[in-house]
């Protein structure tokens, strides 16, 4: 006869059940903690601030890109499945950035081209990156998502 689970839905340890099928199940070995060391300068969500770089919960790829707004970027990029092209370039200025989606505008041509991040491998800049966040400079708020 099979062992019933507790409430929580868990045997007791050691002991197995038979599922459906005839699969046997053994109960998950209980995990072990590794202590974590204590950020020295912690940030409210528990990230730990390096001087020079954006906070951890905000060095997210299209902050880097707003912080980088006007710089010409070149971006390469694969679609995979597509017959006629399956990677593609785009050479651009950085209009505007978000979570999904970076917005360039050619000088040359005036296109401007709507990326969605899914498709973006990786992004050249022919100049120094921007990475410091200009606090106090007006130049608008980074993204700060809740962890998953």
């Amino acid at each position: 006869m099979a062992q019933q689970p507790n409430p929580a839905g868990f045997f007791p340890q050691g002991q197995f059940s038979q599922m459906p099928y005839g699969q046997p199940f053994a109960p998950m070995p209980q995990q072990m903690q590794v202590p974590f060391p204590t950020p020295t300068a912690a940030t409210p969500s528990g990230g730990i601030n390096v001087p020079g770089m954006l906070p951890v919960e905000e060095s997210y790829i299209e902050n880097i890109l707003r912080l980088n707004k006007g710089k010409l970027v070149q971006i390469n990029s694969t679609y995979e499945h597509n017959k006629e092209w399956n990677a593609k370039i785009f050479h651009g200025i950085i209009e505007a950035a978000g979570r999904d989606h970076v917005i360039l505008s050619d000088p040359q041509t005036g296109k401007r081209y709507l990326i969605p991040m899914i498709y973006v491998d990786f992004i050249t800049f022919d100049e120094p990156i921007e990475y410091e966040y200009p606090f106090g400079s007006g130049a608008g708020p980074l993204a700060n998502y809740p962890p998953r």
